[in-house]
């Protein structure tokens, strides 16, 4: 536009209409140029846009595909905002947690009016296009949370008035350039978490106006440049986890606007200066971990009023720890793996310095040389969760008080020198998770209360002085991992309660006491138990049969008792084992054969015990080094290293003729009966099979062959490959002659350990169960491969449109069928999920437990009817076990995957049906927020469950599927009846995914809500 003014000139103008026409031709003529340049940037802004659209390969929430076309104009689309000053030309593209995948486009250099572009949060992969460098106007780019690679382009340095550059957390290469030194606006620079390599350009220091340095997880060498303490605003500094050396420039501790200062995880030499804290007055984190840092702690840390966490631990530090008094603010004090104290009594003190310090949660000061007490005070520091002294020469007794700290998770005390009584009121603090008192001078007794810690995982109290009693109360401790009390003077009977608590999976040593009487039947409860030890007591009496159940088993010690008789048959069950030892015991009897089988078996030690007969020689047996027979002196043969006599082997002739008529009239006997039972047999399933139905797995009539499901996947090619899980693959194909069925072949890894288990577990829990939303089973095929190979397979009808997962988070989708599930359409198939869970639960002859939901294990056919999957991990309960399973656990570890299973599961819990409730609860939560569980903007706390629970009541459109909410117009509340019935179906999510297993709404009580539901949304 032309601002024309009355001037003198101009009233001349006006007095010469020749010359006043010639002036508005000239200013036509102007502003007809400038619209066509206008009109020509608005058209290469939306081209641009549209190339960048078809970079993106996947959008599964759909912004960017639906609303970016000719039907509105390109600033009304998804994430563009356009400017007023020029003609709406493209100023900022926000694209953040999309979900998209693709790449950017080379195209982004064409808006050229572009300040802002936000595309992190997705999965955008290949390289930065260089195109960048043209963004003259840029200020803000952040590509962070992708998987981007290459370099960072050289040439980004046009964009000379950018003030933001994020691309942390992707897979970025090669060095940093040392041209981004010239972008003299830049504030924030975050490169943390890729693979960056080389050294810290020292151009870095003329950046002047940055307030933020990031460049942490990557493989950096060399030296900190010096010329970073120009850096004159910078607030956070942060070089943690690479491979940078040498010493820290003095100007770096010079920078007084500097809150966080993280070079931990590397190789950094020197020392603080003591003036630390007084040239970093404003200091809240300081973390040098894991470094070569040597010296003293710095004398000004006394006046360090605004740290809140200091981390120094893993270093060379000596000399003593300063006054602590001021630090009011402190939540983090790791000082531990160092050379400080000198086990005097004034160590400790500033352990009662800290009394001001109320909201410390972390305290570690383990692997020093600390000596004096642990004072009183300690007990004060209520918000203490973690408290770790570890390997010092602390001495006294433990502070009666330490109940206090109620919010403990751990506690360790040991390798130190502490006396007296583990004191009774240790039992208040319920939430502790590991306790450890090892190696230390403690005595008395084990008080009961600590069966009161219910949340325990580990619990050791190794080389005291305990005596009694061990506490049947620990029977309560159900989340308990490992638990050792060996080195002290236990005495009595093994309580069953605690040799019988089945959560115990990593060891359980009760070794070097005074223990008697005879080795409970309740170990035969310890099924996943990976190392036991007893050795050293005073137990007697026969080794129990129900020792053969702890199938886990790798390590077992029994060595130094009383135990007598054979070694039982029933340990033949433990083909796991990699050490046995039984020695020192009266042991009698033939070394059995099948230790010989035991193929993991490394040490064996029978010595001074009473066996007798031939030693084998196969196996452990084969290697003299391995083994240990001494002290039983009527031991033969074996092999030639054992240095044994032969066996003698004396039989009359008169013995061997009554032997050899003996074995003939037995087999000709045998051979009858046997031909007898064959011809029942036969007529039994001649019988039999006019009147069974031929679709149950354990009488199918279709017999399956390897080579036939070879044929029917064409050699299980890649592209049949439909899936892959745990323990196998599945591919499609077409069983029969003249392609009579479209099946679904489960094909196990052998090689992978647990696929067998698998495999019987699947074909068990589907051989008597029929519903319709569990996958249909056609056969199944145990044999062996064209190598001569284990081969084993499940065959199942085909589910035509896959599996829900697909749906919910597309890979790849075409213009003609987008995989899209409407409202109605996901309600059904969750009722159909919530059915087959109410059979499994309450509807089979034995209760039957999925343990793995999710939607990958949900198949869709040709109607979408959802069909529940993959059994390899399902457990058959009774009825029993079903009702009491919430307080039983087990050591198997998550059972599932993680962010379906159970959190009580990850604390060792026993499988039940609260399992498979919290699992669909998730699983609906995914269907209607379309968001998984492990999503990356989960962490700190926040999971799915709560994010929904936060959101129910006011915000369930911002919560809820995109897709949904279009679907359904929540965002203009134009359908309230539709918003009530969204948030009815989440309310049911979340009370299925609570924490508290007992707490979750019954599968069935769902399932009647899911319905009613329903039947408002379409009536």
């Amino acid at each position: 536009m032309v601002d024309v003014k009355l001037t003198a000139t101009s009233t001349c103008l006006l007095s010469n209409p020749q010359a006043l026409v010639h002036v508005l031709a000239f200013a036509l003529l102007y502003c007809c140029s400038c619209m066509a340049s206008t009109s020509l940037g608005n058209e290469t802004d939306r081209l641009a846009l549209l190339a960048i659209k078809a970079q993106i390969h996947q959008d599964p929430n759909r912004p960017v595909m639906s609303s970016w076309n000719e039907s509105t104009h390109f600033c009304m689309w998804y994430g563009v905002t356009c400017s007023r000053r020029h003609l709406q030309r493209v100023t900022k593209l926000d694209l953040r947690s999309l979900k998209l995948s693709g790449s950017v486009s080379p195209h982004i250099g064409n808006l050229s009016f572009l300040r802002a572009l936000y595309l992190f949060d997705n999965s955008l992969t290949n390289k930065i296009p260089t195109e960048i460098g043209h963004l003259r106007r840029l200020q803000m780019l952040h590509l962070g949370n992708n998987s981007l690679s290459g370099p960072i382009p050289a040439n980004i340095i046009n964009c000379f008035n950018l003030r933001i550059l994020v691309v942390y957390n992707n897979m970025l290469e090669g060095n940093i350039p040392p041209q981004l030194g010239s972008l003299s606006k830049l504030e924030y620079l975050a490169l943390g978490a890729n693979k960056l390599t080389g050294e810290i350009p020292p151009s870095l220091g003329n950046l002047s106006s940055l307030v933020q340095l990031g460049a942490y997880i990557n493989n950096l060498v060399g030296s900190i440049p010096s010329s970073l303490g120009q850096l004159k605003k910078l607030t956070y500094f942060g070089l943690h986890a690479n491979r940078l050396s040498g010493t820290v420039p003095p100007s770096i501790y010079n920078i007084s606007s500097v809150l966080t200062f993280s070079i931990a995880d590397n190789q950094i030499q020197g020392s603080m200066p003591p003036s630390l804290f007084r040239t970093l007055p404003n200091l809240q984190t300081f973390s040098i971990y894991n470094n070569h840092f040597t010296g003293s702690l710095p004398l000004s840390i006394s006046n360090a009023t605004n740290l809140e966490s200091f981390q120094v631990s893993g270093n060379k530090l000596t000399g003593q720890v300063p006054n602590l008094q001021k630090l009011r603010n402190l939540v983090v004090l790791n000082i531990a793996a160092n050379h400080l104290g000198s086990g005097g009594d004034g160590d400790s003190r500033f352990l009662s310095d800290l009394t001001n310090a109320t909201k410390l949660e972390w305290l570690e000061i383990g692997f020093n040389r600390f000596g004096g007490t642990l004072p009183a005070s300690i007990s004060n520091l209520s918000a203490l969760s973690i408290l770790h002294v570890w390997n010092n020469r602390l001495h006294g007794s433990i502070p009666a008080g330490i109940g206090n700290l109620v919010n403990m998770k751990i506690l360790y005390l040991a390798d130190n020198m502490f006396t007296g009584n583990i004191p009774t009121d240790i039992g208040k603090l319920s939430g502790l998770g590991a306790l450890t008192f090892d190696h230390n001078r403690l005595s008395g007794s084990l008080p009961s209360s600590l069966g009161n810690l219910t949340m325990l995982v580990q619990l050791t109290s190794e080389g005291n002085h305990f005596n009694g009693t061990i506490p049947s109360s620990l029977g309560e401790c159900h989340s308990l991992l490992r638990l050792d009390l060996s080195g002290n003077n236990l005495s009595g009977e093994i309580p069953p309660q605690v040799i019988g608590l089945q959560s115990l999976s990593i060891y359980l040593d009760l070794s070097e006491n005074r223990l008697s009487g005879s080795l409970p039947l309740e170990e035969g409860e310890l099924t996943n138990l990976g190392i036991l030890n007893i050795s050293n007591n005073m137990l007697s009496g026969k080794l129990p049969n129900s020792l053969g159940s702890c199938v886990s088993l790798e390590v077992l010690l029994l060595r130094g008792n009383s135990f007598d008789g054979p070694i039982p048959s029933a340990l033949g069950s433990l083909k796991g084992i990699r050490v046995l030892d039984l020695s020192h015991n009266n042991l009698s009897g033939e070394i059995p054969e099948f230790l010989a089988g035991f193929g993991g078996l490394k040490q064996l030690n029978l010595s001074f015990n009473d066996f007798w007969g031939a030693v084998p020689v196969m196996g452990v047996f084969n290697n003299a080094s391995a083994i240990s027979i001494v002290g039983n002196t009527r031991l033969c043969g074996g092999i030639s290293d054992l240095h044994l006599p032969k066996c003698k082997f004396k039989e009359s002739r008169w013995s061997r003729s009554k032997k050899l008529t003996i074995s003939l009239v037995s087999a000709f006997t045998v051979l009858g009966v046997a031909t007898l039972l064959t011809f029942l047999f036969l007529c039994f399933l001649k019988k039999r099979s006019k009147e069974t139905p031929s679709s149950t797995l354990a009488n199918s009539v279709l017999q399956v062959s390897y080579s036939a499901l070879l044929k029917a996947t064409d050699g299980f090619s890649a592209s049949n490959l439909i899936g892959a899980g745990s323990f196998g693959s599945v591919y499609k194909g077409i069983l029969g002659e003249e392609g009579e069925q479209l099946v679904a072949v489960k094909v196990f890894n052998m090689l992978r350990r647990g696929a067998s288990k698998s495999f019987l577990a699947e074909c068990e829990t589907l051989r008597n169960i029929r519903h319709r939303n569990l996958v249909p089973i056609i056969t199944a095929c145990s044999s062996v491969d064209s190598h001569g190979n284990d081969f084993k397979a499940l065959v199942y009808k085909l589910m035509e449109n896959g599996s829900l997962e697909e749906w919910l988070h597309p890979t790849t989708e075409t213009e003609d069928t987008p995989k899209s599930l409407r409202l109605v359409q996901r309600l059904d198939i969750t009722i159909d999920v919530a059915c087959a869970v109410d059979y499994l639960h309450n509807h089979c002859e034995t209760p039957i437990v999925h343990c793995d939901l999710k939607p990958s294990n949900v198949l869709l056919d040709h109607d979408l009817t959802g069909h529940v999957a993959d059994f390899g991990l399902a457990r058959i309960l009774s009825r029993l076990a079903d009702n009491v399973s919430a307080n039983q656990s087990s050591s198997i570890g998550i059972r599932g995957t993680v962010g379906y299973a159970a959190p009580e599961y990850g604390m060792g819990s026993e499988v039940s049906t609260y399992g498979d409730v919290y699992s669909f609860g998730i699983l609906l939560l995914e269907m209607f927020t379309g968001k998984r569980p492990t999503d990356h903007i989960f962490m700190d706390g926040l999971n799915l469950h709560k994010c929904v629970k936060m959101a129910i009541e006011e915000q369930v459109s911002e919560i809820a599927d995109s897709s949904l909410v279009q679907e359904g117009n929540l965002r203009q509340s134009t359908d309230d009846a539709l918003e009530e019935c969204l948030s009815s179906i989440l309310a049911i999510g979340v009370a299925c995914s609570v924490e508290s297993p007992t707490n979750r709404k019954i599968i069935k009580d769902a399932v009647s809500e899911l319905k009613k539901i329903r039947a408002t949304l379409v009536g």
